[in-house]
């Protein structure tokens, strides 16, 4: 890994997400779009059903997060990653739609890895338990769906360079795999 963090911003295109290996360290800006499990199920029904998307899904990037509501004179409150794994029935569908990158913390499954090989998307990780920390790179926060969600409804983030780390590339590498190797080799 290097100790150098790349600079990038959303939208992504294919281009950019093939530059992305495991390891990279990132420092992310631009928009971000909030989704956890209730409104991944609402936003997958949208797709199946035909409806128009409630965002242009081309080139975005999905942070698994619902964050807590702001003190006066913030932003956004807390706002730290949820697990990747309970996403991962409706990743896939989202992947295929345009979407290019995802925020949160553990794996994606199989599956969702799968899809971000064949249309060229990746899986960051963020620091979980670190919720207070993320939101100060959180600059601007405004509802898009899903308002009876709550607190899982769907937002729009502006971000400026927020760090997260490329954890699973749109080549089928693997940080929790390789972290793994490394870490038995050691063991012997």
């Amino acid at each position: 890994m290097s100790d150098q963090a790349k600079k990038i911003f959303t939208p992504f295109t294919d281009e950019l997400v093939e530059t992305l290996k495991i390891g990279d360290r990132i420092l992310l800006s631009g928009f971000l779009y909030t989704a956890r499990d209730a409104a991944h199920k609402r936003l997958v029904e949208c797709i199946e059903k035909g409806e128009k998307f409630p965002f242009e899904p081309k080139g975005q990037v999905i942070y698994y997060v619902g964050p807590t509501p702001p003190r006066p004179g913030q932003v956004i409150g807390s706002a730290g990653p949820t697990t990747a794994y309970r996403m991962s029935k409706y990743a896939p569908k989202l992947i295929a739609l345009g979407i290019k990158g995802f925020i949160g913390k553990g794996a994606v499954a199989d599956e969702t890895m799968e899809a971000m090989k064949k249309y060229k998307a990746v899986y960051f990780l963020a620091t979980g338990g670190a919720g207070v920390y993320i939101s100060q790179f959180i600059t601007k926060s405004e509802l898009v769906c899903y308002e009876d969600l709550g607190t899982e409804a769907v937002r729009k983030f502006e971000v400026v360079d927020m760090p997260v780390i490329v954890a699973q590339d749109c080549w089928g590498g693997n940080l929790f795999v390789e972290g793994r190797k490394k870490y038995s080799q050691l063991e012997k």
